[in-house]
């Protein structure tokens, strides 16, 4: 079993942290924080994807979830090089999106006009919750935030993140996790350097 504080919530889309669920992705043999179905439960849960009443989850539903990721995975960096996903990739995120949960459409008055609104809704099982993963990958994919996608420049990470920076040049997942590690070693090889 994993702990919370192997997620880490840096993507900035829920599905980027999802992707960001195998950690290491430099090394030859990176980092599963989902190893057993509970892991996937509590990730699920830790977004709000799953209801709480939610049963248990089989080792298929797991097998699925790292599929998903994969495909995710590929399919954005895909995107960010300006290429297309593969059929393959395609077809694995359009199936699991066919599984989320319809959102429950409400009615709303806005300015004295009738509206309609969709309340959020968790997901009664895994299939569901990473069907809503699905979703938002869909959505990043179909975004020009897309462009904005970027690997953590730290040479010891590799997370995916959005750049909202107002410049759009971010290097790192996060300043306190990458950024200040990544300058206090380049700054500790100057000064070793200088010595």
């Amino acid at each position: 079993m994993t702990t919370d504080d192997e997620w880490l919530w840096y993507g900035g889309r829920m599905c980027l942290d999802f992707v960001n669920t195998l950690r290491d992705r430099w090394k030859a043999l990176p980092r599963e924080t989902l190893r057993e179905p509970d892991d996937l439960v509590r990730w699920l849960r830790g977004v709000d994807l799953l209801a709480v009443r939610a049963c248990e989850v089989p080792e298929s539903a797991l097998r699925s979830a790292v599929a998903l990721r994969e495909a995710i995975d590929r399919a954005v960096l895909c995107a960010v090089d300006g290429g297309l996903p593969t059929p393959a990739d395609i077809a694995v995120i359009n199936e699991a999106s066919a599984a989320a949960p319809r959102p429950v459409l409400q009615l709303s008055v806005i300015d004295g006009q009738l509206e309609s609104s969709s309340a959020p809704h968790a997901a009664e099982d895994a299939a569901g919750g990473l069907g809503l993963v699905a979703q938002d990958a869909i959505e990043l994919l179909l975004s020009p935030e897309i462009r904005r996608v970027r690997i953590c420049g730290s040479e010891r990470c590799a997370l995916r993140f959005v750049d909202r920076s107002p410049a759009h040049n971010r290097r790192w997942c996060s300043m306190t996790r990458c950024g200040n590690r990544t300058k206090v070693r380049l700054h500790q090889a100057r000064s070793r350097a200088r010595d």
